[in-house]
């Protein structure tokens, strides 16, 4: 069990697994005390030999070498749920790994259900039960204890042989363009991008009122800014209920600050209700035709369930029978707007999924397609 702490076994190392076509690797990470995840382990293995773990917390070290590496196009990086770890290295490096396969995207197009987890792949394709009792142990502590080693680098070794499986079996069916297809989306630099002046998006208002939008708005993008700012979870400066009460209530006053939700009269009075107060007046100084409105979908007109309905008993056929994890073909949002319009912007009318669903549902959609019962079995027909 090897565990890389010196600059020198970085390189050699690095250079190495540069000179392999695909390699394996996976983070250790902490975030509930930060904004941004701290790395505290990197856990990397080539296609043959010893698996290495990656000390970034080590004195001295310079993780360049690393970062290289995850953006050499020479080399397939293969994660397991890879999004969060390739989160890390865009904060930290400004690039994100490429190319790369996540194996549990792979097992969703493989039909090994709905996102599943690595200690159950690996039991499913390696027949291995692996121990995860340090998986929630503080990586951040050292020195490390050989269960915690053991346990880290047991995510890249037995990720080769799900790595191997899936890859052939996905060639083997002809879907390997559809795990690229996926790729794409977790591989843009967008997809990890969290703009403040877009985080109040992330929470709904009870009402539509312009004035509360806006405190909402920049009450978020100024709660954002901060966390990023000093590296905190943004509900540690001010949680989200506390700026929904202060869109609907727009205190004008110190007073009036401290009658709202989780704030008293410290923080009313103090630097945050300051910060709080100077956010919600440029709030009210917004022009009303600058203020978006909240996007609220309109509720599905009647008429439309029994359709709706249909279509989803048809993506559990669809997927059924191409052994592909129906979450990952399409949710149920997702056929109510196919539901409402042929051209809807949604990804089963995009790519392999209109291929594989989007079709047929349209199909169905306009009667050129029926369901009907067979022998115990729900079938389709042809219509026309």
């Amino acid at each position: 069990m090897t565990v890389i702490t010196d600059q020198a076994a970085l390189d050699a190392l690095c250079h190495e697994l540069a000179a392999h076509s695909w390699m394996t690797i996976d983070t250790e990470f902490l975030r509930d005390k930060t904004y941004y995840p701290t790395l505290c382990l990197v856990q990397v293995a080539a296609p043959e030999g010893p698996a290495y773990a990656i000390d970034p917390l080590a004195k001295g070290i310079d993780l360049t070498p690393l970062f290289d590496l995850m953006a050499n196009e020479n080399v397939l990086k293969v994660f397991h749920a890879a999004r969060q770890d390739l989160e890390i290295f865009v904060n930290m490096a400004g690039k994100v790994p490429h190319p790369v396969f996540d194996t549990q995207v792979a097992a969703m197009v493989a039909g090994h259900g709905d996102q599943i987890g690595y200690l159950n792949l690996v039991q499913d394709i390696c027949g291995q039960r692996l121990d995860k009792g340090a998986q929630f142990t503080d990586w951040s502590r050292r020195p490390l204890t050989e269960k915690q080693i053991t346990y880290a680098l047991d995510d890249v070794i037995w990720l080769r042989d799900v790595y191997r499986s899936l890859s052939r079996e996905l060639k083997e069916r002809g879907r390997l363009d559809w795990v690229k297809e996926e790729m794409e989306f977790l591989t843009h630099l967008d997809t990890y991008s969290n703009p403040p002046e877009e985080s109040w998006k992330r929470l709904k208002l009870r009402t539509d009122k312009p004035q509360a939008i806006a405190i909402l708005m920049e009450v978020c993008k100024w709660r954002e800014e901060e966390a990023q700012k000093r590296n905190v979870p943004r509900q540690r400066i001010i949680r989200d209920e506390t700026i929904l009460d202060l869109a609907v209530h727009a205190p004008r006053s110190a007073e009036e600050l401290k009658h709202i939700r989780n704030l008293g009269s410290d923080v009313a009075n103090g630097k945050l209700g300051a910060a709080i107060m100077a956010a919600i007046e440029r709030a009210m100084a917004k022009p009303k035709n600058e203020i978006p409105r909240q996007d609220k979908k309109k509720p599905l007109p009647p008429s439309l369930a029994p359709m709706v309905e249909m279509m989803k008993l048809l993506l559990r056929i669809v997927s059924s029978e191409n052994e592909v994890a129906g979450r990952l073909i399409a949710s149920p949002e997702e056929i109510e707007d196919i539901a409402r319009d042929d051209k809807a912007d949604v990804p089963p009318m995009k790519g392999w999924r209109f291929e594989v669903f989007g079709k047929e549902v349209l199909d169905l959609k306009h009667g050129r397609v029926a369901l009907a019962v067979k022998g115990g079995e729900i079938v389709r027909h042809k219509l026309g």
